[in-house]
């Protein structure tokens, strides 16, 4: 769960990558988005435009008079996202209004807004559905929110089931109509398509994705900018603001994780802390002659670093390439080294892992060649639990002997207590 706080601290972090538009959400939906829009009006962003988000005016209600639309304009937001219908399905069936009376809904709010000085993104929701069930009428949504004044018509795929040549297609017959800088597309995740439907998007003339960043959303997520960014920019010969900041990618994946207070995803791509790692040694010593030879693009541009995976698959090259990641200088052929393959397969065959455990690996090779020293001998220890009341005590005696010290300090106790449980 994101704070208040939080929101204005994401808002000044996407600024600072260089992001076009922050959609800050409803801006009369709970008390911490109102606080935010509060708040938000005293930030001192330098390129990114805050949005507020809305829908359509109500059937039958003049635009000036929806008391929805006022809340928007009193968020002070500078921009306004407002959803409109486009499917004849929700028409019909959950707004329960005719087909005209959508078309002049639309229109109207975004005519409105616009007139009082807001730009407007249109969201054409569920328009890949509507397209398909009614193409014509999916099209004359979007006109009417051109008329209207909307600076960008974005398409989205709300349902997250639409394949990439679906995309492809409707988004192309919208740019033939619209022209490619005036359309967007906004896309979900549900058939795990998320990124390859937006891509599919802008290759067919779209100018605006939408997204999130590490794919958070409802259900199983929104289209996912760390991993958009990079193929736009780096693969697609595409260019943005943010173009610029996309080595800091990276940190700024980790920064949403932090606030989001989950565990960052190690596979993601580009950002992940796996996406460049090697395990096999073929791979590894590959990657360390011709890096491309493993790597479809160099890690720092997105602000990732190559990795060795150290396991019962190593060789001798994936080995030294991680002791030297390491600050040992290891060489392949030292007669060390066969031992040191063969105690670490060993180890792994008996369930130690040293994947993610850098400092014992670093360890074991000092061991493997004479650079470990020895601080300390365990003597013994004593372990004691104890019930206090409602609480359960656990106490720890290590009497150890240090090698490195002067005899006066050669024999010390280590009292560790922990509560256990209350």
């Amino acid at each position: 769960m994101l704070f208040r706080s939080d929101k204005l601290l994401i808002a000044e972090r996407l600024d600072q990558f260089g992001v076009d538009y922050i959609e800050g959400g409803f801006p009369g939906s709970n008390p911490r988005d109102i606080t935010f829009f509060q708040e938000a009006k005293k930030l001192r962003l330098k390129h990114a435009r805050l949005a507020a988000f809305g829908s359509t005016r109500r059937a039958g209600v003049k635009a000036s008079e929806d008391p929805q639309l006022r809340t928007l304009l009193d968020s002070g937001m500078p921009v306004m996202t407002i959803v409109g219908k486009t499917w004849n399905l929700h028409v019909t069936e959950i707004l329960r209004t005719t087909l005209e009376e959508n078309l002049a809904m639309i229109e109207d709010s975004v005519r409105y807004l616009v007139s009082q000085g807001r730009e407007v993104i249109y969201d054409a929701e569920h328009f890949f559905d509507g397209y398909l069930a009614d193409p014509d009428y999916a099209l004359r949504t979007l006109e009417a929110a051109a008329r209207g004044g909307a600076s960008n018509l974005t398409l989205c795929e709300t349902n997250g089931g639409k394949l990439v040549p679906e995309v492809a297609r409707i988004t192309a017959a919208a740019v033939a109509r619209f022209g490619g800088d005036k359309v967007g597309v906004h896309c979900h995740n549900d058939s795990g398509l998320g990124v390859a439907v937006s891509l599919a998007g802008l290759d067919a003339g779209a100018c605006l994705v939408q997204g999130t960043m590490n794919g958070y959303g409802e259900r199983v997520g929104n289209a996912n900018l760390t991993t958009i960014l990079p193929n736009v920019l780096l693969k697609m010969g595409r260019t943005a603001h943010c173009a610029a900041q996309l080595g800091q990618l990276r940190e700024l994946s980790l920064f949403f994780d932090e606030l989001a207070n989950l565990r960052p995803d190690p596979k993601a791509p580009f950002v992940g802390q796996s996406a460049f790692a090697h395990k096999g040694g073929l791979h590894a010593n590959a990657a360390q002659k011709v890096a491309r030879s493993y790597e479809h693009i160099d890690p720092a541009l997105v602000g990732n670093r190559t990795r060795v995976l150290v396991s019962d698959m190593a060789g001798r090259s994936s080995l030294a390439l991680k002791a030297r990641e390491l600050g040992i200088e290891l060489d392949e052929k030292r007669p060390e080294m066969k031992a040191l393959i063969e105690e670490l397969k060993e180890r792994e065959f008996r369930g130690y892992e040293y994947e993610a455990a850098d400092a014992s690996f670093r360890l074991l090779v000092a061991r493997h060649v004479g650079q470990r020293k020895s601080f300390f001998e365990v003597e013994g220890y004593r372990v004691i639990i104890e019930r206090h009341g409602g609480e359960l005590w656990a106490e720890a005696t290590v009497k150890r002997s240090e090698e490195h010290t002067s005899e006066l300090q050669s024999h010390h106790d280590l009292v560790c207590r922990l509560l256990l449980e209350k």
